[in-house]
């Protein structure tokens, strides 16, 4: 005598198996697993009774990297000169800023109200003010800022 299954075990075992033959890695819980080590790593846990959570944390990190300015001024004041300027780039100059608050590091452009990108309507210019970076255009650098 056969037993009718109900139109959510089908939809649940129709799901199992279609993620079985897409090569997921699915366990009991639920989870899909990035490789077939972590789903044998998970099933290790899970018959050794260890309680676990997978991926659920986020942990910062950051590689050390080398700056170099363009130009160190006597005055300790380092500039950097940018024709165009690179969303890594921008990426770069904040994580010096803010490893090394106390560099006092400006920018010098060639067209600072060039878009960041073409989709964005912020400027350069903008860009640097928003992130307390003083910024100029390379006709128009203040006396001050070279003595």
């Amino acid at each position: 005598m056969t037993t009718k299954t109900s139109e959510e075990e089908s939809l649940a075992w129709a799901k199992k198996a279609y993620a079985k033959l897409k090569n997921k890695f699915v366990n009991e819980k639920n989870i899909k697993f990035r490789s077939k080590l972590e789903e044998i790593v998970a099933k290790l846990l899970e018959g050794l009774g260890v309680s676990y959570e997978y991926e659920s944390a986020k942990v910062t990190y950051t590689i050390e990297h080398n700056y170099t300015p363009d130009f160190l001024l006597p005055n300790y004041t380092y500039l950097e000169a940018k024709g165009y300027w690179s969303a890594s780039d921008r990426r770069k100059i904040l994580a010096v800023k803010k490893q090394n608050p106390e560099l006092d590091l400006r920018m010098v452009f060639q067209s600072p109200y060039n878009k960041i990108s073409k989709k964005s309507k912020t400027t350069y210019a903008q860009w640097c003010e928003r992130h307390d970076i003083p910024w100029t255009h390379y006709h128009d650098i203040p006396l001050d800022w070279l003595v």
